[in-house]
């Protein structure tokens, strides 16, 4: 008797079979249109970022992004998303990304000499954030269950820095994770299953990735030593400079990466401001799993120095001051450069901006990482790429203004 009481109740409460979840279902409760049909991972990338209305954020030879950080009345799972990632590679979804309430996008980004008005706002967005982080968590896990059933729980990340707690529900190929860190984020991750499984660890061989990274040095007809295929984080309204450039760093030497982790491996404040010695460590050991290494570089901004890395395909983490006389300086260049001849020439017409770049003074709060990504010994110039979108993607400047902002720090990931 006692035995069919508990097979009556257990009948009661359970949901239907996973397999009788059909794709509107599963669109319906997302909120989006996640699915053409069962199967996101045979899909074409770009179709899928069309239907979802996200745009593209990097294209390379082996990978593509489609970035879209969400207005204040979207949603997804019932929650607002602050940033919506799809990656893909050879053309096809590699997974998905969705970043709910977190310290970053949503914290006013506060410099130390701001004003008053401004700390005590922050103040009040840090005390609100940590609520909504809670909110979001509840909501996503409600939607989640009721669509999916009940969770089981698993780690994610290849470092016990980057490494996540999330509670994980799988569906037709696809592993949904939902991780929430204390304070940090909430972020729901989808994948296919052998990747969830893999707890994130590059499906790329490591023979692959030395074959491309050594294929990616560009020698132009004008001198210019380039480094292409280089993938494009966009960090967004919010201080995380350093994060997504080690994301793009990491991501280029084959080592899985997302800016959100390693802003908390890296113990980046409420809405930016990042230790390049803290995230060094957080995503060091994800890195050496990888069979990699981060090597601190002694080396000035100008082309003699850093061609020892670009001619291996190694790009250099570069921390600076990005004043507005250095982006003034290099913005305006973009066009003319395009159109540049004679190296010699070009030269020559930047003999008044060395000289102007003695003036150049850092400017508090102007602390800032990118990348050094090329060189022209003809020019006597440095190519630097910024994680603020597709345009900053590659721009020149002279390396006497690379030194003048230079705070003294280069770090590469070196095989």
């Amino acid at each position: 008797m006692l035995r069919n009481l508990a097979a009556l109740a257990a009948a009661t409460v359970q949901v239907a079979p996973l397999s009788a979840i059909s794709v509107e279902q599963a669109n319906t409760a997302f909120g989006i249109s996640l699915l053409a049909d069962e199967n996101l991972w045979d899909d074409e990338a770009a179709a899928v970022a069309k239907r979802l209305g996200w745009p593209v954020e990097s294209v390379t030879s082996n990978d593509a992004s489609f970035r879209k950080y969400p207005g204040e009345q979207d949603r997804i799972l019932g929650a607002r998303p602050h940033s919506t990632v799809l990656h893909a590679e050879d053309g096809k979804p590699s997974s998905l990304s969705l970043v709910f309430a977190n310290k970053g996008d949503a914290v006013l980004y506060t410099t130390p000499e701001s004003n008053r008005e401004a700390k005590r706002l922050k103040n009040e967005q840090v005390r609100e954030i940590k609520r909504t982080i809670q909110e979001d968590k509840r909501q996503l896990e409600e939607n989640l269950e009721g669509l999916f059933g009940e969770p089981k729980a698993d780690r994610f990340g290849q470092g016990r820095e980057t490494r996540e707690n999330v509670k994980r529900w799988d569906w037709n190929g696809h592993a949904f994770l939902l991780a929430a860190p204390r304070d940090e984020y909430v972020a729901l991750r989808i994948m296919p299953l052998e990747s969830a499984d893999a707890g994130g660890k590059s499906r790329v061989p490591d023979s692959e990735i030395r074959k491309r990274v050594a294929a990616r040095v560009e020698r132009r007809p004008n001198g210019d030593v380039i480094l292409k295929d280089m993938p494009m984080v966009n960090q967004g309204p919010k201080g995380y400079c350093v994060p997504a450039t080690w994301e793009r760093v990491m991501r280029y030497m084959g080592v899985p990466a997302d800016m959100y982790v390693l802003a908390m491996a890296g113990d980046t404040g409420m809405g930016g401001g990042t230790s390049v010695d803290a995230i060094a460590t957080g995503a060091r050991e994800s890195i050496v799993r990888s069979g990699r290494k981060i090597e601190n570089v002694s080396a000035r901004p100008e082309p003699r120095e850093v061609s020892k890395y670009i001619d291996r395909g190694l790009p250099l983490m570069w921390a600076m001051f990005s004043t507005g006389e250095f982006n003034h300086a290099a913005n305006s260049r973009i066009g003319p450069r395009k159109q540049m001849g004679d190296p010699a020439e070009w030269r020559k017409s930047l003999a008044d901006a060395r000289k102007a770049a003695k003036k150049f003074r850092p400017e508090r709060g102007s602390g800032h990482v990118c990348m050094i990504i090329g060189y022209n010994e003809q020019t006597g110039e440095v190519a630097v790429s910024d994680s603020w979108g597709p345009q900053f993607a590659e721009r020149w400047v002279a390396a006497e203004e690379a030194a003048a902002v230079c705070q003294g720090r280069l770090q590469a990931i070196v095989f």
